[in-house]
């Protein structure tokens, strides 16, 4: 798994250099200021420094900000823990009905099994179950 990690680091740092470099607050090597300077990001801006350095610096006040916020104002409170582990078993709920559903109108329809009842039941179960799984995630995450 380390070794996965460290593979990633690589092939992003090899990647996107400027903004590996900034988000772990590395000023990126810029050549000598010169009227045919070609590298990108560095190109002298207003008020001192270079283009790389400012946005790094206001990366850096992000990631400050970030880190300083207790978890339960960066959206990620016991509250919304608990409303996404009730959607995600009324989801699997959900799919395991659609499932059986699904077999039960399968062995039916190809086997000539007696089981419409049964799949008419798990189908009303299971369309009743989505809509309630619909409804409550509108309710709860849909900003209005």
């Amino acid at each position: 798994m380390n070794r996965f990690l460290r593979a990633g680091a690589v092939l992003l740092s090899l990647t996107f250099p400027l903004v590996t470099q900034a988000v772990a607050g590395v000023a990126a090597p810029c050549p000598a200021e010169t009227a045919n300077s070609a590298v990108p990001g560095c190109t002298s801006v207003e008020g001192g420094g270079t283009a790389v350095q400012q946005s790094q610096e206001v990366l850096r006040g992000f990631i400050e900000q970030q880190q300083t916020q207790p978890p339960d104002e960066q959206g990620f409170g016991a509250e919304i823990k608990q409303k996404r582990q009730i959607l995600f078993l009324m989801g699997s709920v959900l799919l395991i009905g659609i499932f059986t559903t699904l077999s039960l109108g399968i062995a039916m329809a190809l086997y000539n099994k007696p089981v419409f009842v049964a799949h008419m039941v798990f189908a009303g179960i299971t369309a009743t179950l989505a809509l309630i799984h619909a409804v409550t995630a509108m309710v709860w995450f849909y900003p209005f």
